[in-house]
């Protein structure tokens, strides 16, 4: 069929001889704007900000910068030592509007993949994510059922932080984790939300879409009690082309920046009281 095209359509020169490619970055080396009416400066950072270093050289300088160059430098994380205030919902003068707790499951067991659960805060106004706390879960082996003694560990990590919901991924040996959970929460009053959630993204993808942007901008926040846990050294460990021997909790990390947080409120404001006393 493809002969018969090409000899009813006979091209006297190859198809964009001669073309001429056109690039034309959003701002030039001197950082002046391509297109000021459309991309203000103001914008165009905020753009930066939003996607990261990466894309926003690929997609506004258009210089792609291969996955296989990128590395987490965990000297972009900003480490604070401020617990969470739940009245007035602040890290220190951050205002926190949101909370997701994330857990990215395995055996547990030692020399095996690590079980991981995480903690963090977000701050959408600034889109800032704060990595408030990491478990990494470690089974002893005279544990008789694995699984049910680290669903209790996760329940205790929600319930120290005065979480109401877990979001817990279900690749794998995780599927059954959800109802084992439940069954485990049936005598609480005021019980757990249990979030199941399925991934169908490459690890690597996720990982790097969900951290990279935001330890190029800045605004990827931990409290300094994770320097105590592995994640430190998975970050420096870590590569894009799946090579590196350890990067669970970073991809648990991964998946509470990317799940949807359940909403915070400051609790301690003050109480107002109607005038009902009406001349009708």
């Amino acid at each position: 069929m493809f002969d018969i095209v090409y000899e009813k359509n006979v091209f006297s020169t190859p198809f964009l001889s001669g073309y001429k490619e056109l690039k034309i970055p959003i701002v030039d080396k001197n950082g002046t704007s391509a297109w000021p009416e459309m991309f203000p400066i103001e914008k165009v950072q905020k753009i930066r900000e939003t996607v990261g270093e990466r894309h926003f050289s690929a997609q506004m300088l258009l210089e792609y910068v291969p996955s296989d160059k990128v590395r987490l430098d965990p000297g972009g994380i900003k480490f604070y030592d401020s617990d969470f205030d739940r009245r007035s919902c602040k890290i220190g003068e951050n205002l926190i509007t949101g909370i997701a707790i994330y857990w990215d499951p395995s055996t547990g067991r030692k020399n095996a993949d690590s079980s991981v659960c995480v903690l963090a805060y977000r701050d959408d106004k600034n889109r800032r994510v704060f990595i408030h706390d990491i478990l990494y879960m470690i089974v002893p082996d005279e544990i008789e059922y694995p699984l049910s003694y680290q669903c209790n560990l996760a329940l205790d990590f929600v319930r120290r932080h005065h979480g109401r919901s877990i979001s817990v991924e279900t690749n794998g040996i995780g599927g059954a984790l959800p109802e084992i959970m439940r069954a485990g929460l049936n005598h609480e009053q005021n019980g757990i939300q249990i979030r199941p959630v399925n991934n169908s993204r490459h690890k690597q993808d996720r990982i790097l879409d969900a951290i990279e942007p935001l330890l190029s901008t800045g605004r990827l926040y931990a409290h300094r009690r994770i320097t105590q846990t592995p994640i430190i050294s998975e970050m420096l460990g870590w590569n894009p082309d799946g090579g590196a021997e350890h990067d669970d909790g970073l991809d648990a990390i991964a998946g509470a920046i990317a799940i949807q947080s359940i909403a915070l409120h400051p609790i301690g404001r003050g109480l107002y009281t109607a005038n009902t006393n009406f001349n009708v």
